[in-house]
């Protein structure tokens, strides 16, 4: 199945115009979950889907376990993204770093991610928070010299602020940012988006379907489980609010006679030629309905009625303050 393709970036690779995140595989690497994760990510394939994000983190690490070994044999196929810098012990150790941007740990991490993922080299790999206790020069040096030696093939930034970007591409050229946007998420529009684009940088957003309220499946408090439970945007005090205006991302896309998630998947992609979502699922229903919103055309009043919508939303977009793209004081590199 052809499917729409985008570069990332002016120095990326050709991707989907639709990738697939796999955070959602964090529960086990066991029969029963590779059985999943491997139906999964055979189905993309065969729709087109060709850009795979997952994360260290992620599980930790069953994400990868499980991509990795669905992926063998069709490794070739795709291009593969992943991400370091959270601290993999933090739950076990509580004098672990919670953000290790260290250029030592940056190899070290890269190093266990190969062998997770069962493959030679990473063709997108993040930096997945900046440390802000490590200059952003020399956590990007250390991923330069990843590309020199072949096991990275591009590398990117999760969350920078516009500041960060620009000394971290000053180092080394950042194929792509992955940043939270959809219609419900605008604040990568404010300044970290236009410094993208004036050096060039793609953009990978993360949770385009509003973390849920933008597929049109929560209606009542019950619907709401798992992670979702503890996010402020899913609480009480905002949980009225955030529903109406899911709505009228359903009505829109009843209108058009369209899901309500490939409206909002749809409005993410109108955003510029630039910019490719990951959506993630478990269900192979879900992701075919993702796949097919890179047929789904918004006019100009379609997309306008869309972006009124993130400035009424109740609740912040994260429980951690460093998920927020904020601008940290730059720590002073020794020499």
């Amino acid at each position: 199945m052809a499917s729409p393709s985008r570069r990332l970036g002016s120095n990326g690779p050709s991707v989907s115009a639709i990738g697939l995140g796999f955070m959602s595989f964090i529960i086990s690497a066991e029969a029963e979950e590779e059985r999943t994760a491997t139906a999964l990510v055979h189905e993309a394939i065969d729709l087109g889907v060709t850009l795979f994000d997952t994360a260290d983190v992620y599980g930790p690490e069953f994400s990868e376990i499980l991509l990795g070994r669905a992926l063998k044999g069709r490794r070739d196929q795709v291009v593969l993204a992943t991400k370091f810098g959270n601290a993999l012990d933090r739950a076990t150790n509580p004098d672990a770093r919670p953000l290790d941007g260290r250029p030592e740990y940056v190899k070290s991490a890269l190093e266990a991610s190969l062998r997770r993922l069962d493959t030679d080299h990473i063709d997108l790999y993040y930096l997945h928070r900046v440390d802000r206790e490590v200059p952003i020069e020399d956590t990007v040096g250390a991923l330069e010299e990843l590309v020199e030696a072949g096991k990275v093939r591009h590398i990117g930034l999760s969350e920078p602020g516009p500041q960060t970007l620009r000394r971290a591409h000053a180092v080394h050229p950042v194929t792509a940012i992955q940043n939270e946007w959809s219609v419900f998420t605008r604040d990568i529009e404010n300044e970290t988006l236009p410094v993208a684009r004036e050096l060039g940088i793609g953009v990978v957003p993360y949770s385009p379907l509003g973390r849920g309220w933008l597929t049109g499946a929560i209606q009542r408090p019950d619907d709401v489980t798992g992670r979702r439970a503890q996010h402020p945007r899913f609480a009480t005090d905002a949980f009225e609010t955030n529903r109406i205006l899911a709505q009228e991302v359903t009505a829109l896309a009843r209108d058009i006679g369209v899901l309500p998630s490939q409206v909002a998947l749809a409005w993410v992609l109108a955003q510029g030629e630039d910019v490719v979502p990951i959506p993630g699922t478990r269900h192979v229903e879900y992701l075919r309905e993702n796949v097919g919103a890179a047929t789904v055309s918004l006019d100009a009043a379609q997309v306008e009625r869309l972006s009124s919508i993130a400035t009424k939303v109740a609740g912040e977009r994260s429980i951690r303050p460093e998920h927020l793209g904020i601008e940290a004081p730059e720590p002073v590199s020794a020499g």
